[in-house]
């Protein structure tokens, strides 16, 4: 199962979420990332509430980096750069472009889900992975 640091958080929620510098910590960590992506201006840019740090295409091309489309916009540009992305508001399901299956909290799994569990208090067998602001690794 593939560990996903929701926004580059591993220890809980931090006021650092969707830094460039913060998501290559959880990068070099070995986790994989969930970032928060918007466009504005035609250049990319990080933040979830609003856009706050402008980055590059590249490193939005990142495998390891699930991409959370924040306005249409950033959504079909990143599907017409090869980004891996998906959108998703309170959905109990949302496919993304790698066709891996976004899962709110307590829903259903199956090999393709990755499971929303910010508290990752939620025992999940049989998943892709685990999007979490906490790992609790023994």
């Amino acid at each position: 199962m593939i560990l996903i640091a929701h926004r580059g958080n591993v220890s809980g929620s931090s006021e650092y979420e969707n830094h460039p510098d913060y998501i290559e910590e959880a990068l070099k960590l070995g986790y994989d990332c969930e970032v928060d992506v918007w466009r504005k201006d035609d250049e990319y840019w990080l933040g979830h509430d609003e856009p706050v740090y402008d980055i590059g295409k590249s490193f939005l091309q990142n495998n390891k980096l699930w991409c959370h489309a924040k306005n249409l916009e950033a959504l079909d540009t990143m599907l017409n750069d090869n980004i891996h992305c998906f959108w998703h508001e309170e959905d109990n399901f949302t496919l993304t472009s790698k066709r891996y299956i976004w899962t709110y909290p307590s829903k259903p799994v199956c090999s393709k889900s990755v499971v929303v569990d910010l508290s990752n208090t939620t025992e999940v067998e049989g998943c892709y992975g685990i999007c979490s602001d906490i790992f609790q690794l023994s």
